[in-house]
């Protein structure tokens, strides 16, 4: 896809929080999914619903199709471990899963399979799904080192339709 000389995929300058959830929109085929994904994102979260849900929102025709690769060649603040996409699998899910991509990954196309056979053979995971309701808990969790991103990325494999939800 060309975009039209007029959209850049950039990230706006948006004051964030360390908690702040930051989603980009890179489907546009069902505006009804994508209201009921940013509808169910701004629903108060964690037990009881006792804390408010901040959620920063890319809604840009620009990052329309925009791959994981292209998403993560332009997030650089280095404070954000994750950022979460409402791709075309969102669109399609019944259960709005959102696509969480780690910010922090290894790219181990260049290291010594000699030294490092193990890591090349089973690199961490770079990305799950999530529903709405569990990506504040993901970016708390992640934020404060509480839990990693493989052992998010093994419970959401581990549901039936690959999903992780909120505890």
């Amino acid at each position: 896809m060309t975009l039209p000389e007029n959209l850049e995929r950039v990230l706006p300058e948006i004051g964030r929080d360390l908690f702040d959830v930051l989603v980009i929109r890179t489907d546009f085929s069902d505006d009804e999914a994508w209201n009921a994904v940013v509808e169910e994102l701004h629903r108060p979260w964690g037990p009881g619903g006792e804390f408010a849900a901040v959620v920063q929102l890319i809604d840009s025709p620009a990052w329309s199709e925009a791959t994981a690769d292209e998403v993560l060649a332009v997030v650089v603040d280095e404070d954000l471990v994750v950022v979460f996409l409402a791709d075309r699998g969102t669109m399609k899910s019944p259960a709005r899963a959102l696509l969480a991509l780690s910010t922090v990954w290894e790219d181990v196309s260049g290291l010594d399979p000699v030294y490092y056979q193990e890591l090349i053979e089973s690199p961490d995971p770079r990305e799950f799904r999530a529903l709405p309701a569990a990506v504040h808990g993901v970016q708390v969790d992640l934020a404060l080192g509480n839990v990693d991103f493989a052992e998010y990325a093994g419970a959401a494999s581990a549901e039936p339709d690959q999903a992780l939800r909120p505890d």
